[in-house]
């Protein structure tokens, strides 16, 4: 299994580190060897130093690895001349064609949530972003822009049927999965096809995706409402599928509500590879103090580790995957898991420390049927 490892800037470096030793210890744990890294420089420190955002073969390297794992990309005073931050994983997203942008968003006992509501106890949702089109498409990093001057600037929406078709289908199949597992298995169209001919496509191109999959129950809601209903009601949601814009706005919104940006696991997935991240920056000015939140990016390797267990038709991965999410799930429910970021007495190392043991003394699914 080999890993191309991209730790980046600030605290990506440490929270990449916490991931990958807390994935090793899981596949440890169900007798598997730990990954190879490809590990590729890249980042606003790299572009500093050399002028180019990434390795000069970092691209090919990461397209030639089972999976991409990053830690975060980003400086705040290391600019492009237009001010726009430098962004190498916005250009993997987009040559990968990593078009389906997995936001899970849940809950977690003893962990910090901002609705009175008892009911907020339960959020456990998924905010699944279309990554490479929408408004992201003329990003600065693709330099797409239809008019840029000192008078106007124009960028562009861009909704396709090929990329859309399969994102519908990615959400359709996740909605049913979720409700597989006992999940609702609801799938929410977001967009604001009221207003934009872009995405009343998008709503389009999703009631004939809805066609096939007749036993996924489905609604629809505007962006703004959905917002809205973000803070009203989120337990009433399951899966929600949007444009890339609105999926990057709400999916902060929703970290919010249970915790932080840094329990905000992020996985990005394309036809041929997938590349995880911790959604939240890199937050240079705690960079190597041991206080980042390890979780996200722990989390994201859980997703990561799933997402490897299928393309690889390797199981025993989604074993390693569900060791890492019950020892996150367990350590809150006993209070052991107290990250500085939510006002807690553990760092960096203390918080992997303790997922450590607690993945080494798990006891895996397939522990008694393996030969």
């Amino acid at each position: 299994m080999r890993i191309a490892l991209i730790k980046g800037d600030g605290i990506g470096v440490d929270v990449a580190e916490a991931a990958m030793a807390v994935t090793e210890a899981a596949l440890a744990r169900v007798g598997l060897k730990a990954p190879v890294y490809d590990e590729i420089q890249a980042g606003a420190g790299y572009f500093k130093e050399n002028g180019t955002d990434i390795e000069p073969d970092g691209e090919d390297r990461a397209e030639a690895a089972d999976a991409i794992f990053l830690g975060a990309i980003g400086l705040p005073a290391i600019r492009h001349q237009d001010g726009t931050e430098i962004s190498p994983h916005l250009r993997l997203r987009d040559r990968f064609g990593l078009y389906a942008g997995v936001r899970p968003v849940k809950a977690y006992p003893n962990a910090p949530q901002r609705l009175a509501d008892r009911r907020a106890a339960n959020i456990d949702l998924i905010i699944l972003r279309e990554s490479t089109e929408g408004l992201f498409y003329s990003a600065a990093a693709h330099d797409r822009s239809l008019v840029v001057n000192d008078d106007e600037v124009q960028d562009i929406l861009r909704i396709t049927r090929k990329t859309t078709t399969k994102l519908h289908q990615f959400a359709f199949n996740l909605a049913r999965k979720r409700r597989e597992r006992g999940r609702p298995g609801t799938l929410t169209c977001v967009d604001k096809a009221n207003v934009f001919t872009s995405l009343a496509f998008f709503r389009h191109l999703f009631d004939e995706v809805r066609q096939d999959f007749p036993d996924v129950p489905t609604g629809y809601n505007y962006v703004d409402a959905q917002a809205l209903d973000l803070v009203r009601k989120p337990w009433d949601f399951d899966v929600l599928v949007t444009e890339n814009m609105f999926g990057d706005i709400l999916s902060d919104l929703a970290g919010g509500l249970v915790g932080g940006m840094g329990m905000a696991a992020c996985a990005e997935i394309g036809d041929t590879t997938g590349l995880f991240q911790p959604a939240h920056g890199s937050a240079p000015d705690i960079m190597g103090q041991d206080k980042a939140n390890p979780l996200a990016a722990i989390l994201s390797a859980a997703l990561m580790l799933d997402y490897l267990a299928e393309k690889l038709d390797r199981p025993e991965l989604a074993d390693a995957a569900e060791l890492i999410n019950s020892a996150v799930d367990s350590g809150f429910e006993d209070n052991a898991l107290r990250p500085m970021e939510f006002g807690g007495d553990m760092g960096t190392r203390a918080v992997t420390s303790q997922l450590l043991s607690r993945v080494s003394a798990a006891i895996p699914a397939r522990a008694f049927i393996r030969v």
